[in-house]
């Protein structure tokens, strides 16, 4: 079970962060591997950091809010390196890995670009790595959240998974045979910026009718807080729980009122499932994986969401009928997934870092032994001449 604490973000560099892990004594991590992590998930309102074990269990876990979009890329990482050196008081940790909502390089070392974040190729993993003394990972957290559903939740036992999250946007993953594929740039499954509806939405990304304006949290808030300004008389329900004030309209509002039966607000979800349905179909064509998980904070309505989007894939599906159509499950590990996961892939990372320093240690060996080898031979040639 994890163990939350508060933990309130100062919202300047703080001197306590200057510490490095190196300063403390710990377990060398050669001989540990199945070894406690930490994941972080770096989204646009919180950071969350946890200590995962081996099995994906949460140890312990840690959230802050995420620093403002004006704030220096060095704010954010002060954040994570004292939530990691929070965190290793009392753990034993031997690599972190870090989530991050952007595009990350095939290198895994660099953020290219970051919405809410002032991230505009960052040298991230670099600029942890030099603070701490332990391996560091950086992925997409689409990526980080999928490997962990693979590994521990709704994908298990599945060889071609593509995870979807319905966050503020659409984020997307691709996972083939326990491999993330992250294409050659590293910036595959932006899957919420395909087109859909051509001159349709205008999207923050510059186009219009992207994906993710029809099938996400801001696109299910922007139809019910239009409806709602309109004062449409099937919104009135939703207009007098906020009493009046429509900015007070979120996606788990509207949720909420749908299980307590909103007819709008239920609508208003089978149309977002709907379209939801549309773009899996799309993606089945291009992808054809044997399962499609679907997580982030919309994923929360359930049957609501999920049951509209199978009924759309099935009707959009390319050679419905004659092929085997692929499952449609909600992801299982919830909010906490990003994390899991990279903890996980950092884990991956300490392993090949504990490999890498045994053979070190070898060749240093190696060549201690041949110098030992030949000051023994200097020292005996000397010897003879002196006698």
């Amino acid at each position: 079970m994890s163990t939350y604490r508060d933990f309130t973000h100062r919202g300047s560099a703080r001197a306590t962060v200057l510490r490095t892990v190196g300063t403390r004594e710990r377990r060398s991590h050669l001989t540990a591997p199945r070894v406690p992590t930490v994941g972080i998930d770096i989204g646009g309102t919180k950071v969350m950091a946890g200590v995962v074990d081996a099995d994906g269990n949460i140890l312990e876990t840690l959230r802050t809010e995420t620093p403002d979009k004006s704030k220096s890329p060095k704010v954010v990482e002060d954040t994570i390196v004292e939530l990691v050196l929070d965190l290793s008081d009392r753990h034993d940790v031997h690599a972190v890995g870090i989530g991050a909502a952007g595009w990350v390089d095939a290198d895994r070392s660099k953020v290219l670009f970051a919405p809410h974040l002032a991230w505009r190729d960052e040298p991230l993993r670099d600029a942890i790595a030099s603070r701490l003394v332990v391996p560091v990972m950086v992925d997409n957290d689409a990526n980080t959240a999928a490997w962990a559903e693979w590994r521990f939740g709704a994908g298990r036992g599945e060889d071609h998974l593509v995870m979807i999250t319905l966050g503020t946007g659409i984020g997307g993953a691709i996972l083939e045979d326990g491999q993330v594929k992250r294409g050659k740039y590293g910036v595959a499954g932006e899957f919420g910026h395909m087109q859909v509806v051509p001159g349709g939405h205008r999207c923050p990304c510059g186009n219009r009718g992207c994906w993710e304006q029809y099938s996400s949290g801001n696109a299910l808030v922007r139809e019910a807080r239009e409806l709602a300004a309109a004062d449409s008389p099937v919104a009135h329900g939703l207009i007098e729980r906020v009493k009046g004030n429509i900015p007070d309209i979120t996606g788990p509002l509207i949720t909420e009122l749908a299980r307590e039966g909103d007819a709008m607000c239920i609508e208003l979800l089978q149309d977002i499932g709907q379209w939801l349905g549309v773009g899996i179909a799309n993606l089945a064509a291009a992808l054809d994986p044997s399962c499609f998980v679907i997580g982030g904070g919309v994923s929360a309505a359930d049957d609501l969401l999920i049951g509209p989007a199978r009924d759309a894939f099935k009707r959009h599906l390319t050679g419905r009928g004659y092929r085997p159509e692929a499952r449609i499950a909600k992801a299982q590990l919830g909010p906490e997934a990003g994390m899991v996961g990279a903890a996980d892939l950092a884990r991956l990372v300490a392993r090949r870092f504990r490999r890498t320093n045994r053979r070190r240690v070898e060749r240093y060996e190696r060549y201690a032994q041949i110098y030992d080898q030949a000051a023994s031979t200097i020292r005996n040639t000397r010897n003879t001449r002196t006698s």
